[in-house]
């Protein structure tokens, strides 16, 4: 009966042993991925620092810029996602459901531009209808523009109609900033603080 305690003793030791080796080794894995985790933050932010130290990149990066792409890619969103559920639900002509895209496109690149990017100083009536049409002369401009651009590269180019209309949408978009902010919108110039 000792012999079957002793080896039943041993048994216990040997699976404490067992579990105290694996629950260390499982430590220090952990450990170690904890310290990795902790040097490629470290190495991450350190690339990061050094691009936004870099002056050139520091000058273009502003919180204006920033602003303007996130709204920039939400009006994209809009005008390519509106074109893409005209034409492909709906089954609308391509360049209808284009236009009609830049339209929704427009209208939500306004308000979003006019309050939150460019912070419009314009006061009154008479100000806010002015700067309103000559914004939507800019985006008409554009709009000019992405549909002539559109209809000869739906028509010309041997790539899928989404991609053409991405290609075109992105070449609006930064006409679409310098108008803006050079001739739409009336505000003052510490707005474009560097980051």
């Amino acid at each position: 009966m000792k012999k079957i305690e002793k080896k039943d003793n041993v048994n216990n030791s040997s699976n404490k042993l067992n579990k105290t080796k694996k629950e260390k080794f499982k430590n220090e894995n952990k450990s170690d991925k904890s310290k990795e985790k902790k040097s490629n933050k470290l190495k991450e932010n350190a690339f990061v620092k050094k691009i936004l130290s870099n002056k050139f990149i520091s000058k273009f990066l502003t919180k204006e810029v920033i602003l303007y792409a996130i709204f920039g890619l939400l009006t994209t969103a809009i005008n390519v996602g509106s074109f893409s559920i005209l034409t492909y639900c709906f089954h609308i002509d391509e360049n209808l459901a284009n236009n009609i895209g830049i339209v929704l496109a427009v209208l939500f690149a306004y308000i979003t531009n006019k309050d939150l990017v460019f912070h419009s100083e314009a006061q009154g009536f008479g100000e806010k209808f002015i700067e309103f049409c000559k914004f939507i002369l800019g985006r008409l401009f554009t709009m000019f523009i992405e549909s002539i651009g559109g209809s000869l590269m739906f028509k010309y180019l041997p790539i899928p109609t989404i991609v053409s209309k991405c290609l075109i949408t992105v070449v609006v978009i930064i006409l679409n900033f310098f108008i803006s902010k050079f001739f739409a919108f009336k505000s003052s110039n510490n707005e474009n603080k560097e980051i």
